[in-house]
């Protein structure tokens, strides 16, 4: 036969129900901790990759910028230069950029025409005019351009530029909306070493 001492007793209701709520408020101060280290991680590491990929983009455009021999056109958000699209190629193309917006979603595009010999022999291949995507999504902050032009002394020059010889420089303007909503701008500037005259 089985005898309970009656020195032996279990956790009283109270004390369980104060052990369940103590138990119940570290879990949820661990779990609120846990998401809200997670989200600012997460939240990092789109910045992270919003930044590398404007980087990425601004490198391309100014790369095909610096190898300008002349300049056609110079807007705000549009551009038309002779310029080597690919390293490889033999002749310079005309290579136009702009913005085009469809469905609330702005793209930079680059409609390049390549040339038989370099200007001013040469003539445009219209028939192989390619149009590429530069960028899919381009984000704009208000009161920014995509361009923007230098003279000699590294100044900008105040658009519409009548004479496109005073153009010496470009800066190339990419940003991206952070997480938190802040803007993360990358400005690349571009010398214009190639250039001799405007064709």
């Amino acid at each position: 036969m089985l005898r309970l001492n009656s020195n032996e007793q279990g956790f009283t209701l109270i004390e369980l129900l104060v052990s369940i709520t103590i138990m119940a408020v570290i879990g949820i101060a661990f779990l609120v901790f846990f998401k809200s280290s997670l989200f600012n991680y997460l939240n990092l590491q789109a910045d992270a990759t919003n930044v590398t990929e404007i980087n990425s983009q601004a490198m391309r455009i100014s790369t095909v910028l610096r190898g300008t021999t002349g300049i056609n056109s110079a807007a705000a958000n549009d551009i038309s230069v002779y310029s080597y699209f690919y390293p490889s190629d033999t002749y310079v193309s005309l290579v136009h950029y702009y913005l085009q917006t469809s469905g609330g979603i702005t793209k930079v595009l680059a409609d390049v025409t390549p040339m038989t010999a370099n200007p001013p022999i040469g003539s445009l291949i219209t028939a192989s005019e390619k149009t590429y995507t530069i960028i899919d999504n381009y984000y704009q902050p208000s009161g920014s351009t995509l361009f923007t032009y230098l003279d000699s002394g590294g100044n900008a020059l105040t658009l519409p530029i009548t004479d496109l010889q005073t153009i010496k420089g470009m800066q190339v303007n990419l940003a991206a909306k952070g997480a938190n909503g802040s803007n993360q701008a990358l400005n690349v500037q571009v010398s214009l070493r190639n250039r001799k005259t405007n064709l």
